[in-house]
Formats: structure tokens, C-alpha cells, sequence
């Protein structure tokens, strides 16, 4: 089991790293009373815990949480598990500009003053941050470059790619699907409408998806998009974490459908989670 414990200063962006991490197939627990720490300990010793993946944020609205924390890395030791501590850090100016911007009070700054709030916690947090595993300061990112960063660190704990692709097919007499990043219009591929034997059936159907597959300017499109999007599938991941690909055709029902399902099956042997619609099935 991976114990992954993310900490550091409040602001410097703890919840969105736990979003983030989320994505990259933890389970994570956000606000944790480091009371409950030993917990943790008792319940992987009676094999109660059921994933391999576990991220612990805390922060200093639990308290002085040093000496526990140690401690809990210790009796994980002992299992022979490493506990990894991912320390969020951000210059003072930055921190008291984000608490401004958002009206909140630093959960330190019990006179009102997030100042001293945010003083108070550098000095009790000074020992934990030496002791860190990774450390990633903030005071110059945006969600996105954070999200960038804490892929690249943990990209290789995570057992998929961390953006989920949602492929629509559609009909363009019914309109184009609103929520589409991409959209690919296949009508320009041989109809089987005009096929009196195969009209009545859909591209879910082999006798479809043979006779497509018959024709060499299906087999060179999907080869060629698909060399585009795994080009571009890599860089739409560090902004973003769904990707919609609507493919459309005159009436949604052979050539969109019979496309979306080889680009579904293609984009998920590749490692990324995917997701199929075909939207307008229930059209005809």
C-alpha cells in the first residue's frame, strides 16, 4: 500500500492537490484529525483497508501534528510500507493576497490578523518541512500548473492516464452534441444507408463495421486521427481532465457510431479511461 500525507501551509493549494491526486487513482481522506492516524496502522494490520493507493491531507487546523505523524511513518516502516509526505509551500506575500481575495481568515489568525497567522504556522510547520519527501512551492502557479507538476511526480503511481476522454456520436440532422472539445464530421465515408441490406442496422453491428472497414479511406482516417490525437491527447491532459470527441455522421447511426467505437476501443488500449455515447441511436 502507498501512503502519500499531503501537508504544508494553509493556502498554498492542499485542497486542490487533493483533487488532483484523486485523479491519479488515490483514494483521499482531506481534513484529517491526525488523532486518526494510528487507525490507519490498526486497520492495514487486520486488513481492512481496500485500496493500494492512499493520500492523508492535514493541516494545522488539527493541531501540532509533528510528533505524530513521525511516529505513524514509523509503524508503517515497521509493515514494511513507506509513508511519503508532500509538503505545499508559498511565499507570505502570496499567502495573505489569496486569504484577501477569498475573505477568509487564516486558521491561525485568531486576532484577525493573517500575518501572524501565517508566521505562527511557518515556525510549526519548519521541522516537518525538513523532513519532507516532496516539496512543491506555489506562489507562482496556477491550478493548472500545479496540476502539471503533481502529474509529473506521481504520473508513475498512477495505474491509467490521469484525462478521461468521452466519445459522442451523433447525428447532424439532430444538432451538434454542446459539451464536444473536438468534432469530427465522417460524412465524407461511404453510407451504408444507401445499402438496402444494411440500412436498418447500426455501426454496433460487425456487418457495418466489415463493409466500412472494406473501404481503404476508413482504415486511412482512422490511422491518420489517430496519429493527431495522440499527439495532442498528452498536452489537453495537463490543462484539463475530460476531453469530449464528438463524431458525427448524417443521421448518427453507421458511420459516427461505427467510428466512436474503434477510436474508443483504440484511446483505451493506449491507457486512458474512456467513456462512449451514441447519442442518437435513439433517434431512428
Amino acid at each position: 500500500m502507498e501512503v502519500l500525507v499531503i501537508t504544508g501551509m494553509s493556502g498554498a493549494g492542499r485542497t486542490q492537490a487533493t483533487k488532483i491526486l484523486e485523479d491519479c487513482g488515490y483514494f483521499c481522506i482531506d481534513n484529517l484529525p491526525f488523532q486518526l492516524l494510528p487507525k490507519f496502522v490498526e486497520m492495514y494490520r487486520k486488513n481492512e483497508m481496500q485500496t493500494d493507493k492512499l493520500a492523508l491531507a492535514i493541516d494545522i487546523r488539527s493541531g501540532d501534528f509533528y510528533e505524530p505523524l513521525m511516529n505513524f511513518k514509523k509503524e508503517m516502516a515497521s509493515e514494511g510500507f513507506q509513508v511519503k509526505i508532500l509538503f505545499l509551500d508559498c511565499e507570505d506575500d502570496v499567502l495573505i493576497s489569496r486569504y484577501s481575495q477569498n475573505r477568509r481568515l487564516h486558521p491561525l489568525a485568531g486576532d484577525g490578523d493573517n500575518a501572524t497567522g501565517i508566521k505562527k504556522e511557518r515556525e510549526m510547520l519548519k521541522e516537518l518541512r525538513g523532513h519532507s519527501d516532496y516539496y512543491v512551492n506555489t506562489t507562482e502557479y496556477s491550478i493548472w500548473d500545479l496540476k502539471k507538476n503533481l502529474f509529473e511526480l506521481f504520473k508513475e503511481n498512477s495505474g491509467a492516464r490521469s484525462l478521461k476522454v468521452n466519445i459522442i456520436s451523433f447525428g447532424y440532422k439532430y444538432g451538434l452534441p454542446l459539451q464536444s472539445d473536438l468534432v469530427m464530421d465522417v460524412r465524407f465515408l461511404p453510407n451504408p444507408y444507401y445499402r438496402p441490406e444494411l440500412r436498418n442496422l447500426t455501426g454496433n453491428d460487425s456487418r457495418i463495421v466489415d463493409y466500412l472497414l472494406g473501404f481503404e479511406e476508413t482504415n486511412t482516417f482512422i490511422e491518420k486521427y489517430m496519429d493527431i490525437l495522440e499527439m495532442i491527447m498528452p498536452m489537453y491532459s495537463e490543462t484539463r481532465e475530460v476531453l469530449v470527441i464528438a463524431i458525427g455522421c448524417t443521421g448518427g447511426k453507421h458511420r459516427s457510431v461505427m467510428i466512436a467505437n474503434e477510436l474508443a476501443k483504440r484511446i483505451s488500449e493506449m491507457g486512458y479511461r474512456v467513456s462512449i455515447t451514441h447519442r442518437d441511436l435513439v433517434n431512428t
